[in-house]
């Protein structure tokens, strides 16, 4: 496969065993601490795909998704929400800012990379 995926997650054991899945299945991994280190990465490695932390310092996973959606150069690009939250409303929350997917933490990892592999795989938005 090669696609590279950029994981986002101020949790050092997160990034590792998302990055260890990953990789096992072909894909090249890059990861961000925070939102803004995010939105660096985006612009200067280029993702094809960014799975996102919503609750981290810097700028939440929401402000993110937003941003990446705003601009033309990232709209399209396909973003994996993984969160602990769980308040009433912040799935949905997820969805209307633009989600791709939107998996609770902790989750299986093969269901990670399924989701993963199939937005990789599904064909351009336009």
């Amino acid at each position: 496969m090669g696609n590279r995926v950029l994981v986002v997650d101020d949790e050092p054991n997160v990034v590792s065993v998302i990055r260890d899945a990953l990789t096992r299945e072909g894909f090249s991994v890059l990861s961000a601490q925070d939102g803004a280190e995010c939105l660096q990465k985006v612009e200067s490695e280029q993702p094809d795909l960014v799975i996102l932390d919503v609750n981290m310092p810097v700028m939440d996973g929401f402000k993110v998704l937003y941003a990446l959606r705003e601009s033309e150069d990232t709209r399209n690009l396909p973003v994996v929400m993984l969160t602990v939250r769980e308040e009433r409303g912040d799935e949905l929350a997820g969805w209307m800012a633009g989600a791709d997917l939107y998996l609770k933490k902790p989750c299986k990892m093969e269901d990670l990379v399924a989701g993963v592999k199939r937005l990789l795989e599904a064909p351009a938005k336009v």
